[in-house]
């Protein structure tokens, strides 16, 4: 065994997570998710070997699965499209950690935790967006295996399919996390249900299969931060694209909508990212104000008029509809 000052390489180790620890308790809000309250399947039988915080493990271990370099080319909202500013999934994903943990330091929430929520939380997305998760839930659902959600896929892929099939054993507030983000959900306040352990959260997983429809609440307020970053970054990103697509002209935005929370993407983050800090700082809750509530809630209503539903992006529906039909059936 090594030794540093006298002292082994483990004890050392051990004794610098340990001031970790200790300091978060210092720092961090009593709503906050404590890094040794990590809950794993498998427990970890030498902590010396991991002497790295549970929270930020989890991050680093999503960052090196196979499934997040599938990010890679997958495309959000607009696809065969040859431009190379289109918001690409890879970027959704960091862009989420980035304004999630923005909100986290001002809330005084573990940044671990939300980083690894936020890196992990779309990783079970299908090609082609909501459009290719659709047409793979139907076939699923004609083969007798039951809907396809992107969310339950992506603990699918690190619970149980990564490392072949022994998955990264990542925390349960990770895990519940990832799985609760719902981001197309408009809340105008999340309170975090912390009374979960994995023999509930499976159980969730079961229901939320059976029910697409069924309502999911994370244990955490990491986890409500992640889902509302979620919203906040592709709802004016979203715009930006269509409008550097010429799907939308920036002048078709309501002005009722434009008036509370600006026109352009960097105005839209900034004043919901503040929105939020303002009125979840000290409580038990992430919450929006009612009026910029009110104002999201009208521009998703706009942006599914006007840009999701838009016939002029799913002119190459047909043909990826037929290669999902083809890619299914040879795999099956």
């Amino acid at each position: 065994m090594d030794t540093y000052d006298g002292f082994t390489t483990s004890v050392v180790m051990e004794t610098l997570n340990a001031d970790l620890n200790r300091r978060e308790r210092d720092v961090l809000s009593p709503a906050a998710t404590f890094s040794d309250s990590g809950q794993r399947r498998r427990p970890v039988v030498d902590r010396a070997a991991g002497y790295r915080q549970d929270f930020s493990l989890d991050a680093d271990r999503i960052l090196h699965s196979r499934a997040y370099t599938r990010y890679i080319d997958k495309t959000q909202v607009f696809y065969l499209i040859a431009n190379d500013h289109i918001t690409h999934r890879v970027l959704h994903v960091q862009l989420v950690s980035k304004i999630a943990r923005t909100m986290g330091r001002f809330l005084r929430l573990n940044e671990d935790l939300i980083e690894a929520i936020a890196l992990g939380h779309d990783i079970g997305h299908t090609p082609f967006g909501h459009e290719g998760e659709t047409y793979l839930s139907a076939l699923c659902q004609q083969a007798g295996i039951g809907t396809f959600q992107h969310n339950i896929q992506s603990i699918q892929f690190l619970d149980r399919v990564e490392r072949k099939g022994r998955g990264w054993n990542l925390c349960l507030q990770t895990l519940d996390g990832i799985l609760c983000h719902d981001g197309e959900i408009h809340n105008r306040r999340l309170t975090p249900r912390s009374e979960k352990n994995f023999q509930t959260f499976d159980a969730e997983i079961a229901v939320k299969k059976a029910d697409p429809d069924h309502l999911l609440i994370p244990m955490t307020a990491e986890g409500c931060v992640v889902r509302m970053a979620d919203t906040i970054a592709y709802i004016g990103r979203d715009l930006e694209d269509a409008i550097r697509l010429k799907v939308i002209d920036r002048s078709d935005i309501p002005a009722n909508i434009v008036q509370i929370l600006g026109n352009t993407n960097g105005t839209i983050v900034y004043r919901l990212v503040t929105d939020v800090i303002q009125n979840s700082s000290a409580h038990p809750y992430v919450a929006f104000s009612s009026e910029i509530s009110d104002a999201l809630r009208a521009l998703k209503a706009f942006n599914l008029e006007r840009i999701y539903l838009n016939p002029r992006i799913k002119v190459h529906a047909n043909d990826i509809k037929r290669l999902f039909d083809m890619l299914f059936e040879k795999c099956l």
